[in-house]
């Protein structure tokens, strides 16, 4: 039987990755949540990684193994390829262990990740469509230019940084379970590695998303597979297939790996926006995911969940915003079947607002309406405080003999 002693990160190398990154990387909140803990029946904390510097846990990896080059390593400098948070970390470490860096980037990366990879002193190449494309172009100019290549997952240094999360965890608050974003399964091992030692009676629960579920799926079948690329908003999490060392920690000792939905992802991030005041990106909102899926029991247990980052695109945060008033039906798109005849619009609109409700939008489509002719359907996108309140609006309109439906779920 494996041991956690046997593994090739060791909680001795989590130990000497938190002394290397002490004073530089910021030893993050455990919050307790009262909001999530009332709605699950148990006690949750969040992780706030967040808050990290860069946006992310990946400093606490890239800024470990960096620091730890041999002095021609470091004359030559690093690359790596990402399309995101990876990226920040290893720009900002090398920055600031004074050695230069280069990072490629698909060519649809987000300019927002382009701009501040560039700001933290990396030279930012675009190269390709898909990540794949980036990183075989990183290893091209690894070899080009004599650099030292940084893996964001599978390199035991790295793992190790990440790990230092489960230090701090262990820490700060007893807990039952701890939930984990898993892609490539760097966060997760090193977490694990050290939870191990400091609280092994904690349970570990991996989470990915079921549109790229390549971690899950290798799990299930007990080697490691190679899953198409799917769509998915934890783009953070999306990657085609685990590490090798990241999976061999992870079989051996995490006790399960499950999946949620596109629609649980961004309900979590909604909530845990409005909810705990955190922008948590798609990848740091599974874990919070999964409890909304219902999966996983934790009423009366403590439960601790990583929300490894908030590097959001702004663009991103609206949809998201309105997606989640959406699911919680604090607007809606409601079709309203009216006589057509002068004042009818009028009266429908003084009933809605009478009911409380706000008017966002209002839009006829005549051509596209059925029945009879001397009738008129308008959509309207109405502002309700809650479920119930617009169930009362719909039935104040069925009252008084008005047909009204909802369009929007």
């Amino acid at each position: 039987m494996k041991t956690a002693e046997s593994s090739p990160v060791t909680y001795e190398d989590v130990e000497s990755a938190a002394k290397t990154i002490k004073g530089v990387v910021a030893r993050t909140p455990f919050e307790h949540s009262s909001s999530f803990s009332r709605m699950f029946g148990g006690s949750v904390f969040l992780k706030l990684e967040n808050l990290q510097r860069t946006g992310s846990f990946k400093m606490r990896g890239s800024y470990n193994k960096i620091s730890k080059l041999n002095a021609e390593q470091k004359k030559h400098g690093v690359v790596t390829a990402s399309a995101g948070n990876h990226a920040q970390g290893v720009a900002l470490s090398a920055t600031l262990n004074r050695i230069s860096s280069v990072v490629v980037m698909p060519q649809h990366a987000s300019l927002a990740k382009v701009a501040a990879t560039k700001n933290y002193g990396a030279e930012v190449i675009l190269h390709g469509q898909l990540f794949d494309d980036a990183l075989a172009r990183a290893l091209e100019v690894q070899k080009e230019r004599q650099l030292t290549f940084i893996h964001g997952y599978n390199d035991p240094l790295v793992i190790a940084g990440q790990g230092t999360i489960g230090m701090e965890i262990c820490e700060d608050q007893e807990i039952d379970y701890l939930i984990c974003p898993i892609g490539g399964g760097g966060l997760i091992s090193g977490i694990t590695i050290a939870m191990k030692k400091l609280c092994p009676s904690a349970k570990i629960i991996g989470v990915q998303a079921a549109a790229m579920q390549s971690f899950a799926e290798s799990v299930r079948v007990g080697h490691i597979v190679k899953t198409d690329a799917g769509e998915t908003i934890a783009d953070g999490i999306a990657i085609k297939q685990p590490g090798e060392i990241a999976f061999g920690i992870v079989r051996s000792f995490v006790d399960r790996v499950m999946t949620v939905t596109e629609d649980e992802i961004t309900e979590a991030m909604f909530l845990l926006l409005e909810r705990s005041k955190q922008l948590v990106e798609g990848a740091g909102a599974a874990p919070l995911a999964l409890l909304l899926s219902g999966k996983l029991n934790v009423k009366g247990k403590k439960v601790g969940l990583v929300l490894s980052g908030g590097n959001v695109d702004l663009n991103l945060v609206r949809k998201m915003i309105t997606r989640g008033l959406i699911m919680h039906r604090r607007i809606a798109m409601v079709q309203l079947d009216l006589p057509d005849r002068p004042g009818a619009m009028k009266d429908a609109l003084t009933l809605i607002a009478e009911g409380g409700a706000t008017v966002l939008s209002l839009q006829d489509s005549p051509l596209l309406s059925e029945g009879a002719l001397n009738r008129f359907h308008p959509n309207v996108l109405i502002e309700v405080e809650d479920s119930q309140h617009l169930d009362k609006l719909i039935e104040s309109f069925k009252g008084l003999g008005l047909n009204i439906r909802v369009l929007s779920k």
